[in-house]
């Protein structure tokens, strides 16, 4: 997994990194059966999403040994920027063309936009209709008059600017979106609308469930059981059309916006 590279914790904390070692790889990646390649760009996701640059660092190596691939690896960093800010993700670009250039690989990589200065807003529209359905079609102009902008930031930015990129699909960008927020903590109401949005969309509760596992070891066992808990809380409702008034009404506070809500409720 880790070709030629040599732990100093070997020499200064054999006892700890040798029960680590037998922990992250080898019991928890034998718990269930995520192909590899899914298992390190769902690693990758956390390390961002728990501030874990080091060893994002070395985990870089050997997520491409396992085929993820450079163009994905940037589209993982780059989504990052819509749930952490670039303040938290700008050590990790650091880090990623650094490992990249000492692998020879050539910067910068293949442009993946899809989108321009001037469709982005639509076509990042036409991706939220596609992941959560058709409420949220005029999102980007609902919500109080003072707070408005921020639900039209979020379609052309968060999802014109980003999921509408090439190199990885709506899945893989939501599974990533889920390790981004379980990861930080905090998040807990965003998390669950996403575990629902991962599941409209093909990815069901045991896959997700894989997910938390494999993420398990590098984000601890607080947030993994958190993340569990929204991810059943969003299969007890069905998925993102089947929530109770309840929990919808989260969705206030979880990104969706007072208009979208009500929509939803109303279609009830």
């Amino acid at each position: 997994m880790f070709p030629k590279y040599h732990s100093a914790f070997l020499e200064t904390d054999p006892e700890f990194i040798e029960r680590f070692d037998n922990f992250a790889f080898d019991e928890v990646v034998n718990s269930d059966d995520l192909d590899d390649k899914t298992r390190f760009i769902a690693i990758l996701a956390s390390l961002l999403g728990c501030q874990g640059v080091d060893e994002f660092s070395v985990m870089l190596g050997a997520a491409m040994n396992f085929g993820v691939t450079p163009v994905e690896i940037r589209e993982i960093v780059y989504q990052a920027t819509a749930y952490l800010g670039i303040g938290r993700v700008f050590p990790f670009l650091k880090v990623m063309n650094k490992v990249f250039t000492e692998k020879g690989i050539k910067l910068p990589l293949e442009n993946q936009a899809t989108t321009t200065t001037e469709n982005r807003r639509e076509e990042g529209t036409k991706a939220q209709v596609e992941i959560f359905g058709e409420g949220m079609r005029d999102f980007w102009k609902s919500g109080p008059e003072e707070s408005r902008h921020i639900n039209l930031l979020l379609a052309d930015n968060c999802f014109g600017d980003y999921y509408t990129r090439k190199g990885l699909n709506y899945k893989q960008r939501e599974m990533i979106t889920f390790c981004f927020l379980a990861a930080q903590g905090g998040c807990e109401p965003q998390l669950t609308s996403h575990a629902a949005a991962n599941m409209r969309i093909g990815n069901d509760k045991i896959f997700l469930i894989k997910i938390i596992s494999q993420c398990l070891p590098y984000i601890g066992y607080p947030r993994s059981l958190n993340a569990l808990r929204c991810v059943n809380s969003a299969a007890e409702k069905g998925g993102f059309f089947k929530m109770s008034r309840t929990w919808l009404i989260t969705g206030v506070s979880s990104g969706f916006g007072y208009e979208m809500t009500k929509q939803l409720l109303e279609k009830r």
